[in-house]
């Protein structure tokens, strides 16, 4: 989102707005869109808004709009960084929900201290594409519903989406497994290969503080580090403590922080 292109002062004409689709708004003025709107129900029940404007009376024109076709409460993101974004959301009567601290996590073993990491007695580690599809999909399920009957998806990194049930969709490809007998009990997903991310490490709940996750992100790093790839981005609910706690254990350092903002 981008409320603020071109000087806060120009003198703009102001843009009409106009709902296009279910989804998405736009505003218009002297003939040119001078913004656009959208919203997306996450299956959570969420529903997140974002606007993209050149100047701030588009973006408020948009912002209104949003707040009178949709029903609340409304969500958005926005780079804590960016005052400007930040300032507009919060002019148009959002407020800080939660915040997620963004990481940039070293890969090479000696600097992580994760060189010496093993999985515990009876866990193998299957690595990324090598993990059949049918026991990876039951993982995922139990994983999102461990989310679900925990902190809920409001306390996960907001790029971790929950999906419909029936509809999960996974790509081996991305995925490291930890195996424990013929179960799969543990993953960890890294997207995309350009500039990597961990977009999820889970372990079944029944098997927590086993050392089970220490090891599968040790395998992950360990992988990507092989490959050439120096630092790969990691993201945690300020609330996660136990999240954090792993990030910043082997080194990872923050660069920026993420808003969640909410209209009641």
């Amino acid at each position: 989102m981008n409320p603020a292109q071109s000087p806060q002062h120009d003198p703009a004409p102001a843009p009409a707005v106009t709902r296009v689709s279910d989804t998405e708004w736009q505003a218009v003025a002297d003939g040119l869109v001078v913004g656009r709107g959208d919203a997306s129900r996450r299956p959570d029940g969420r529903l997140f808004v974002s606007i993209d404007a050149w100047h701030d009376a588009a973006f408020d024109r948009l912002a209104a709009a949003l707040r009178a076709d949709l029903p609340g409460p409304l969500h958005t993101l926005a780079d804590e960084a960016d005052h400007e974004a930040v300032s507009a959301w919060r002019r148009a009567g959002f407020t800080a929900g939660r915040r997620e601290w963004v990481h940039l996590v070293p890969t090479d073993p000696e600097t992580t201290g994760l060189g010496a990491v093993r999985p515990p007695a009876g866990v193998v580690i299957v690595p990324a594409g090598q993990a059949e599809e049918g026991p990876l999909r039951e993982l995922e399920r139990v994983v999102h519903a461990q989310i679900e009957a925990g902190a809920g998806w409001s306390a996960v990194p907001a790029q971790v989406l929950p999906r419909p049930a029936g509809t999960l969709v996974v790509d081996p490809s991305k995925y490291a497994v930890a195996r424990l007998g013929d179960r799969y009990v543990g993953l960890i997903r890294v997207t995309p290969p350009g500039r990597p991310r961990i977009g999820l490490l889970a372990v079944r709940a029944e098997l927590h503080r086993r050392g089970i996750a220490r090891a599968l992100l040790a395998h992950a790093l360990d992988a990507l580090h092989r490959g050439g790839t120096g630092t790969v981005q990691a993201e945690a609910a300020e609330s996660d403590g136990a999240a954090l706690a792993l990030l910043e254990g082997v080194g990872a350092r923050r660069t920026g922080s993420i808003l969640e903002l909410v209209r009641r």
